[in-house]
């Protein structure tokens, strides 16, 4: 019986500033350390570092380019906030993701800061562990795309709504959040287009229409907040029409409207695409999930229904991209920090058994990995690609043991009355952190296969004057670029600056033949040049003796040199 009491009395770790201090800085240090892990990974990563080092390099920051092509499909801000990144830190791997690393963290700062607003210090703590360690915002804070960005100015839209609308709010807190929340979605429009704002908008309409609560919209502070919204977005938008004529069309039309509804960009996918990105990306909180969600669905008052708005959010954004025509698996991103709010809800006041049930079936999945991982080891198509299957496979091995260690640690400890409830909630946090990071840190082999980095002394090698050419024949390099800070004459294959190449056709070589005619004359004038091969292309060009040397092979690709070095 004292032994129970002692259980019961135990301070809580989310009392001990001590606790918290050392957990705060313990995630930082392996957050930021991560951002220049790996190696950047096309295409992506290799496509917004390069953009934004081309419009340091030009100066031109109303003018998107991408491989000196004008690219209209995005607003600026991430190439923004990666030229200013440059300009200050140099070029490199962690400053090309410390925009979307930021972002990551001004999700998990958000829902700290409003779980405490709307809930208790308590939510708010556990909201912050939840977002955190959840393994698809965890990873998708350490890749540089625009999911990210775009996902961490929603979550100022989110919380800014939702903390400026709960009962009992000051006029001045009100104004000041309402502004937040009008900011985040002028950013996030620029991070990704127009969906900054109309999701958002959605969302308050359905969330509306649900509870009847229709005085909300008296309390938007819709005047100053229209202000500063178009405040933040016209200037550039007016600019670059001003300049590019062709753009508001591509822009608007072709890159929302037909984006939306049909499969222009050839990325469809089923209903069911989002649902093992949601399942997996959740980890370690999916024995959670589905309470977290149910405490918005019973949430009923007269006032302001927090839970009820983010369970609209969540359900709306996913249901949104689940029925559109074109799919990738960072677009639920934005669904994270209202899942974590709504799990941080329940688990404060859910039981031990509820926390136990999470942790065995994050157990079991690291388990489910040590059994299966194996697998992945005899993957591999050719001998170049085996080694890369089996080093990978060690990384997971680890990962999944980890994962099942936690688990285990963390059902052990949920049962120690209240103090362990919540030692198990930072174990399964931490298990889940730190063996998500060291899956995405064994891949980084794999990363340099994809992104061709090893070629780069080779390549740099040939390229020594500015003015050397450099092609793409067949394919197009997302990360070469950035690493050899030029860019390249693409060859018969316009990948995704088919536009741009539509606006400037001298900027490419549409056909093979007039490349070949081009290489051959600079062997004849004993001229330098370097290309980029697709490997079929490159056999054809072994049965017309094209003049070359062979300075870089693997199966993804050959890099030849003219015969004069």
């Amino acid at each position: 019986m004292n032994l129970q009491n002692q259980e019961q009395n135990a301070q809580s770790p989310f009392d001990s500033p001590r606790t918290l201090w050392a957990l705060a800085i313990g995630f930082l240090i392996v957050w930021f350390y991560m951002l220049g892990a790996r190696t950047l990974v096309p295409t992506d990563e290799g496509r917004y570092a390069e953009m934004g080092r081309e419009m340091l390099a030009t100066g031109d920051w109303i003018t998107l380019r991408l491989n000196g092509i004008k690219y209209f499909e995005k607003p600026p801000l991430q190439n923004w906030m990666n030229a200013l990144t440059f300009a200050v830190f140099g070029l490199g791997d962690w400053q090309a993701r410390l925009w979307t690393g930021l972002c990551g963290l001004i999700g998990v700062a958000s829902v700290a800061y409003t779980g405490n607003k709307l809930f208790s210090r308590r939510v708010g703590i556990i909201a912050a562990l939840v977002l955190g360690s959840s393994f698809y915002w965890a990873g998708m804070g350490h890749v540089n795309s625009l999911d990210m960005g775009l996902s961490g100015m929603m979550v100022l839209c989110m919380c800014g709504l939702l903390v400026g609308q709960r009962d009992g709010v000051s006029d001045t807190e009100r104004r000041n959040a309402m502004l937040v929340c009008w900011a985040g979605m002028a950013l996030a429009t620029m991070s990704k287009g127009l969906i900054g704002f109309v999701l958002p908008g959605a969302v308050l309409v359905i969330y509306t229409l649900l509870t009847r609560n229709w005085a909300l919209w008296a309390r938007l502070h819709m005047g100053k907040g229209l202000i500063l919204f178009f405040a933040i977005t016209a200037p550039w938008f007016i600019l670059i029409a001003l300049k590019n004529p062709e753009h508001p069309h591509f822009f608007f039309i072709h890159e929302h409207f037909q984006r939306f509804t049909s499969g222009v960009h050839n990325r469809g996918g089923a209903w069911y695409y989002f649902f093992p990105f949601l399942l997996l990306g959740i980890v370690p909180w999916l024995g959670v999930l589905l309470q977290g969600l149910w405490t918005g669905v019973k949430e009923q008052s007269h006032g302001f229904q927090p839970r009820k708005l983010l369970l609209v959010w969540a359900v709306f954004f996913f249901f949104f991209f689940s029925i559109s025509g074109s799919k990738l698996p960072g677009y639920i991103l934005p669904i994270f920090p209202a899942l974590a709010l709504l799990i941080a809800f329940y688990v404060d006041q859910c039981q031990a058994r509820a926390l136990k049930i999470a942790a065995i079936l994050f157990a079991l999945l690291g388990l489910t990995g040590l059994l299966f991982v194996n697998k992945a080891a005899g993957l591999g198509s050719n001998a170049f690609e085996i080694p890369l299957y089996q080093g990978y496979a060690a990384w997971l091995y680890v990962a999944a043991g980890m994962t099942l260690l936690g688990g285990l640690t963390a059902w052990y400890v949920a049962g120690k009355g209240a103090a362990g409830k919540d030692w198990a909630l930072i174990l399964l946090a931490s298990a889940g952190f730190i063996a998500g990071q060291v899956a995405f840190l064994g891949h980084d082999p794999w990363g340099k296969y994809i992104a061709g980095s090893a070629h780069i002394p080779a390549m740099k090698a040939e390229l020594t004057k500015l003015d050397t050419p450099l092609y793409a024949v067949g394919r197009y390099e997302q990360a070469l670029p950035f690493y050899l800070e030029r860019t390249l004459t693409l060859v018969e294959f316009p990948d995704e600056m088919e536009f741009g190449l539509k606006q400037q056709p001298e900027l490419w070589i549409p056909d093979r033949a007039d490349f070949v005619a081009r290489w051959r004359a600079h062997n004849q004038r004993g001229e330098a040049a370097v290309a980029i091969v697709r490997t079929d292309i490159y056999k054809e060009f072994q049965q017309q003796n094209l003049p070359m040397r062979v300075i870089g092979e693997d199966p993804r690709r050959v890099i030849i040199a003219t015969t004069h070095p």
